[in-house]
C-alpha cells in the first residue's frame, strides 16, 4: 500500500521570513555603476577603492613558501605570533607607542575588524554616531546587527574641504549612543581630523562614556605629512585606558585588497573576548596569508612610499585637470586617495555616474552610495598610474566643457 506524498505548498516568499534588518540593508550604489560599465571596451574604472598595482611579488612569494611548507591547518585565533610581533614593531615605529603584540588581533579584512568592533560595543536598538558622507559598510554592519547608525553631516567649503563640527557631533549623542565611528583620513571625502579635532572627539566620548571606533586605514596616505609620514591619530591624544578600538587593513598600503586581511588594535584586557569573537566568525586567518602579511610589514616600506607618492601625483593630475573647467566643486583632499566633488548643473549623481560611463567612458562612484550628505558629490579614485589618470581626467574635463 503506497502513501501519497503530501503536496509541497511553497511560501509566498522566503523573504517573508528574513530578518527585517537584513532586508533593510541598502544596495551598493557603487556596484550598480560597476555592473553597468564593467564590460565597456576602453572604459577607465575609477569607481573602486583600490589601486591598479598587484600585490608585490615578495609578499605573494612568502605566502607561496608557506603553502609549500604545508601551513594549511587551523591556526592561532588571534593571529600567528610572528605577524602580531611584526604589527607591534610597525605600529611602534609609526606611532611611537609601546611595542606590545598583545594589543593586536589579526582579522579577515578591515571589514571583519569593523564587525568585531561593533559586536564589542553596540547592540540591538543602540546607536553608533558616524560622520557622513562615509564609506557605507560601517553603517550597514551596524544595521545588520540591529543597531542604528546616526549620521552627523560634514561641513564642506570648496576652498577648505570637509570639516567636522564637534558641537553637531555632541548634539547627536542620546541615551542609546554607545560608540562614535571616526574614519580619518576619510573615504570618500579625504577629510583628515587634526589633533585638536581628535582631542575634541575623545573629550566627548569620555564625558558621555562612549567607545571610539577609529578607522585609520588611510593613515599613511596623508599629503601634508612631515617626518612622521602619517596623519594625526588618536594614538597622539589618548591615554592607555581610553575606550578606543583601532581598525587597520593590509589592503591599501600593500596592494592586498583581494587578500581580505587586517587587524584590530585594542587594550590587552579585551583579548579573550576578541579571540572568542574571531573564533565564532572566521576562526582565524589562513596561516599562509599571514606569512604574506609579515613580509609586507618587514619588507614593504619602499612599496608603501611608492604608493603614497603615486597617489599624491594622481591627486594633482585630477585637481589640476578639473578645476580649470570651473564646473567642479573640488577641494584638493589632504588624505586618502579620492577626489569627492560636485558638478555644477548636475543634481542626480546616480544618473551622472551612469551617463559618464556612456558618454565619457569612465567609471566613477555616485556620492549617493556614501550616505547622507553625499547626494551632491561623485567620487573618483586617484590611486592609479599617471597615464591612465591623465586620460581619464582629459575625458572628464572634455565632457564638462563640451
Amino acid at each position: 500500500m503506497s502513501v501519497a506524498a503530501s503536496p509541497f505548498v511553497p511560501s509566498p516568499s522566503l523573504l517573508d521570513f528574513v530578518r527585517p534588518q537584513a532586508l533593510a540593508l541598502p544596495e551598493s550604489g557603487i556596484v550598480e555603476v560597476f555592473n553597468y560599465g564593467r564590460t565597456r571596451e576602453g572604459l577607465i574604472p575609477l569607481w573602486a577603492g583600490e589601486g591598479d598595482l598587484p600585490t608585490p611579488a615578495f609578499i605573494s612569494e612568502a605566502a607561496t613558501r608557506s603553502l609549500a611548507a604545508g601551513e594549511t591547518f587551523y591556526t592561532w585565533q588571534r593571529g600567528i605570533p610572528d605577524l602580531r610581533a611584526a604589527i607591534a614593531r610597525y605600529m611602534t615605529k609609526l606611532y611611537g607607542i609601546a611595542e606590545d603584540p598583545e594589543r593586536y588581533f589579526v582579522t579577515g579584512s578591515g571589514m571583519h575588524a569593523i564587525q568585531i568592533a561593533l559586536a564589542l560595543t553596540v547592540g540591538a536598538e543602540e546607536e553608533v554616531i558616524i560622520p557622513s558622507p562615509e564609506w557605507p559598510n560601517a553603517a550597514a554592519a551596524a544595521q545588520a546587527a540591529g543597531a542604528r547608525p546616526v549620521f552627523v553631516p560634514f561641513g564642506f567649503d570648496p576652498a577648505e574641504g570637509f570639516s567636522l563640527d564637534l558641537g553637531r557631533l555632541e548634539d547627536a549623542v542620546s541615551p542609546r549612543t554607545r560608540a562614535i565611528f571616526i574614519n580619518s583620513p576619510a573615504n570618500p571625502t579625504g577629510f583628515v581630523a587634526s589633533h585638536e579635532v581628535l582631542a575634541g572627539v575623545l573629550d566627548i566620548a569620555r564625558r558621555h562614556g562612549l567607545w571610539i571606533i577609529a578607522d585609520e586605514i588611510y593613515g599613511r596616505f596623508y599629503y601634508e605629512a612631515g617626518e612622521g609620514g602619517r596623519a594625526p591619530s588618536f594614538h597622539d591624544v589618548m591615554e592607555p585606558e581610553d575606550r578606543i578600538l583601532f581598525l587597520q587593513t593590509f589592503s591599501k598600503n600593500w596592494a592586498m585588497t583581494g587578500w581580505r586581511m587586517g587587524w584590530l588594535e585594542a587594550h590587552p584586557s579585551l583579548g579573550d573576548v576578541i579571540e572568542n569573537l574571531i573564533q565564532y566568525t572566521n576562526s582565524g586567518v589562513a596561516a599562509f596569508m599571514q606569512r604574506g602579511g609579515v613580509a609586507a610589514l618587514e619588507r614593504g616600506e619602499s612599496f608603501v612610499a611608492h604608493q603614497i607618492e603615486r597617489a599624491r601625483r594622481g591627486r594633482d593630475i585630477v585637481a589640476d585637470g578639473l578645476l580649470p573647467t570651473n564646473r567642479v566643486r573640488l577641494a584638493r583632499p589632504p588624505g586618502a586617495f579620492y577626489a569627492f566633488f560636485g558638478v555644477e548643473g548636475e543634481t542626480d549623481m546616480r544618473q551622472l555616474a551612469l551617463k559618464l560611463v556612456d558618454e565619457a567612458n569612465i567609471g566613477l562612484a555616485p556620492g549617493t552610495a556614501f550616505g547622507p550628505g553625499g547626494e551632491d558629490f561623485i567620487r573618483l579614485c586617484f590611486a592609479r598610474g599617471e597615464a591612465q589618470l591623465a586620460e581619464a581626467t582629459r575625458r572628464l574635463a572634455a565632457w564638462l566643457t563640451r
